[in-house]
């Protein structure tokens, strides 16, 4: 028994080189925007990382440095738990040149000034605090 046979086809399957082409080119502009919204979280990732670490970093510093009898300035690092996080402690009188209530306490308050900064001093995070002048 012969059973019918198909005639050669004629039209060429498959795909043409436009179609490729555009196929390339959405496959390059989804992938470009993936990795820039990657790019951007690892960058807000580590800014969200010194935004947590660096106060609480002043505050532990700045209360070692109350602790001692007296107030100099100075810097310093936070050692190898926290590589990259440097300090820096500028001490001054206090003035309050415009406020008429608050001239009565000129010499008598110290303003601390205590930057944290880390990397390329890129971020940096500052605590102002105001101590009694010690004799």
């Amino acid at each position: 028994m012969n059973l019918p046979t198909r005639p050669p086809s004629t039209n060429a399957s498959g795909f043409t080189l436009l179609e490729v082409m555009i196929a390339v080119a959405i496959l390059a502009i989804a992938l470009t925007s993936l990795f820039g919204s990657q790019s951007k979280s690892v960058a807000l990732a580590t800014e969200t990382r010194f935004n947590t670490q660096a106060p609480l970093l002043a505050q532990l510093q700045l209360t070692e440095i109350l602790a001692n009898e007296e107030i100099v300035p100075g810097e310093g690092d936070f050692g190898d738990e926290f590589p990259g996080f440097r300090w820096e402690l500028s001490v001054e009188d206090a003035t309050f040149g415009e406020s008429e209530i608050l001239q009565e306490l000129d010499g008598e308050l110290q303003h601390l000034s205590l930057v944290v900064s880390w990397g390329d001093s890129v971020y940096s995070y500052r605590l102002d605090s105001y101590q009694a002048s010690k004799p």
